[in-house]
C-alpha cells in the first residue's frame, strides 16, 4: 500500500497499536530470570561474566582478587598476549615510535615482531591502505549517510564484491583480508564523513590520497584535516588511543559478536560488520560522545569550575536524574569489570594532560580530573556499589578527540578502526579452534494454547 497524505495519520495508529501488542506480547516476568537462574547479560548478581569461551588474545584483571576468601577490589590490569597493555605502550612511546601497528601485530599473530618482521607488516599495511578504483564516487559519495558506522558497514559490505575470493574461510585468505580491512577503515571513515559533510553543509569536499610511509593514526589526521597538518604529540595521542581500544578481551559484546558469527562459517566481511553493528550501539562504542555532551552541560550549568562545593552540588543533580539527560548517569564513571580503576585511563591520562597542554586547555583538563574525583566519591556513597568505581577510559577519550579537532561523527569511527585488530585476531583464533557453531539455549516460558481458526478469533 502507498502512504499517502491521505492515509498516513491511519498508518501511524496502525503502528502504534501493533507496537502497543508487540510490548504487551513480549515482555518477561522478571522472577522468571531468578527461577530458572539464567544470567542476564551472560553476567552473574556480583557482575561476573559466564565463562562462554576460552581465548589467547588478551586478559582483563577486573575488579576484585580473591584472598582468604573474601575480594578486595584491584586496579584492573589489561594483558595483549600475556603483555602488560601500560608497558607496551610505555616501550613504544620510549623509543618515540607509534604502536598501532605493532599492538595489531602482536595481537594477530601472538608474539612481538622483531624489526624486520615490523618493518615488513607496517609496509604491508601501507601497500594495502587503498580502495577500488572510484568506489568514492559510487559507492562513498552515491548515498552519504549521517551515522559513519551505517556508512562504514555499507562499505564494507560492497568491498565483497570486489574481492574474487570473498567466501574463502582458509586462514591465509582471512589473514589477507584482514589486513586490508584494517589498511582502509581510516579511508571508509574519513571519506564517508567528508562526504556527508559536503553534501550536508555544502563548501568544498576535499579528499587526500593515503600515505603508505605514515602510520595509521598519522593517515587519519592527514586524511581528515584540509591541510594535512598535525603536530608530533597529536598523532601520539591518537596513536596510544587506537592501541588502548584495539582489544578488550573476548567477551566484549562485538568480539563476542565476531565469535558468534564466525563460527557460523560465514565470510570475514559479514562478520566484520555484525561486529560494527553492535559497536555502533550507544551501550558499546557510543559513551564518549555521551562524556563530551555532558561537560558541556556541566560547564553551561557550573560557572566557577575551581568551586567544588558548586560542583560537588551540580554532579549530585546528575546523579539524582534533575540534570543533563536526567538518567542519573555521570558517563565515563565506572566500568562493567574495573573497580578501583581502568588501566586504560591510567595510560591515556598523561598524553591527554599533555595535549591539553600543548592546546591551552588546561582549566578544561583540571575540571575533567575534579570531575573524576568527586563523581567517584558521590556513586560510592550514593550506590553502595561492591566493586568500587573509576573513570574509564571514555572519560578522557572525548576530551582527547575534541582537542585533536576529530568531529563526533568520528568519535565511533575510531573506536572501530582499532578495535578492528582486535576483531581480526579473535575471528583468526574462532576459525582455527571452531568445531561448533555457537548457540546458547533460551528456555521458552510461553504457555501452550490451541489454534483458533480465523472465523472464530
Amino acid at each position: 500500500m502507498e502512504v499517502t497524505e491521505k492515509n498516513f495519520s491511519q498508518i501511524t495508529q496502525d503502528i502504534k497499536d501493533l507496537a502497543t501488542k508487540a510490548r504487551n506480547n513480549n515482555k518477561i516476568q522478571e522472577p522468571l530470570y531468578e527461577k530458572y537462574q539464567v544470567k542476564r547479560g551472560l553476567r552473574d548478581l556480583n557482575g561476573k561474566g559466564v565463562l562462554t569461551g576460552l581465548t589467547e588474545i588478551s586478559e582483563i584483571v577486573a575488579s576484585y582478587t580473591d584472598k582468604d576468601g573474601v575480594s578486595h577490589p584491584c586496579d584492573g590490569k589489561l594483558y595483549y598476549r600475556g603483555i602488560d597493555v601500560e608497558n607496551l605502550i610505555a616501550g613504544i612511546t620510549s623509543e618515540k615510535r607509534f604502536g598501532f601497528e605493532e599492538a595489531t601485530y602482536l595481537l594477530m599473530f601472538g608474539e612481538l615482531p622483531n624489526q624486520k618482521q615490523l618493518e615488513r607488516f607496517t609496509a604491508m599495511l601501507g601497500d594495502y591502505r587503498q580502495i577500488p578504483p572510484n568506489f568514492v564516487r559510487d559507492i562513498i559519495m552515491k548515498k552519504p549517510s549521517k551515522d559513519i558506522m551505517n556508512a562504514l558497514a555499507r562499505s564494507v559490505l560492497m568491498l565483497y564484491s570486489y574481492d574474487s575470493r570473498a567466501d574463502d574461510v582458509s586462514i591465509p585468505n582471512v589473514v589477507r583480508q584482514s589486513m586490508q580491512l584494517i589498511s582502509e577503515f581510516p579511508l571508509l571513515a574519513v571519506y564517508s564523513y567528508q562526504a556527508y559533510k559536503q553534501s550536508t553543509f555544502g563548501g568544498s569536499l576535499i579528499i587526500h590520497e593515503p600515505r603508505p610511509d605514515l602510520s595509521t593514526a598519522e593517515n587519519i589526521l592527514h586524511l581528515l584535516r584540509p591541510d594535512s597538518e598535525y603536530t608530533k604529540l597529536e598523532a601520539q595521542l591518537l596513536d596510544v588511543a587506537l592501541v588502548l581500544h584495539a582489544e578488550h578481551g573476548g567477551g566484549n559484546n562485538s568480539t563476542f559478536t565476531t565469535h558468534v558469527v564466525t563460527s557460523s562459517g560465514t565470510d570475514t566481511y559479514s562478520a566484520v560488520v555484525s561486529s560494527l553493528g553492535s559497536l555502533k550501539g550507544p551501550r558499546h562504542g557510543g559513551a564518549n560522545i555521551k562524556v563530551v555532551k555532558m561537560f558541556e552541560d556541566i560547564k553551561e550549568h557550573v560557572k566557577n569550575w575551581e568551586d567544588e562545593d558548586e560542583l560537588t552540588s551540580y554532579l549530585d543533580e546528575i546523579l539524582h536524574k534533575k540534570a543533563f539527560d536526567k538518567t542519573g548517569l555521570i558517563y565515563g564513571m565506572g566500568h562493567a569489570v574495573y573497580s578501583l580503576s581502568d588501566p586504560r585511563a591510567r595510560a591515556f591520562k598523561g598524553y591527554v594532560e599533555k595535549l591539553s597542554k600543548q592546546k591551552g586547555k588546561e582549566d578544561e583538563y583540571r575540571l575533567m580530573t575534579n570531575v573524576e574525583r568527586i563523581a567517584a566519591e558521590l556513586i560510592a556513597k550514593e550506590r553502595k556499589i561492591y566493586k568500587g568505581v573509576s573513570a574509564n577510559v571514555d572519560f578522557y577519550s572525548g576530551f582527547a578527540y575534541k582537542m585533536l579537532g576529530l568531529p563526533m561523527e568520528l568519535y565511533t569511527p575510531i573506536f572501530a578502526i582499532a578495535r578492528i585488530s582486535g576483531w581480526s585476531a579473535h575471528r583468526i583464533e574462532e576459525l582455527i579452534n571452531c568445531g561448533k557453531i555457537i548457540r546458547p539455549a533460551y528456555m521458552n516460558v510461553q504457555d501452550r494454547r490451541e489454534y483458533i481458526p480465523l472465523k472464530d478469533r
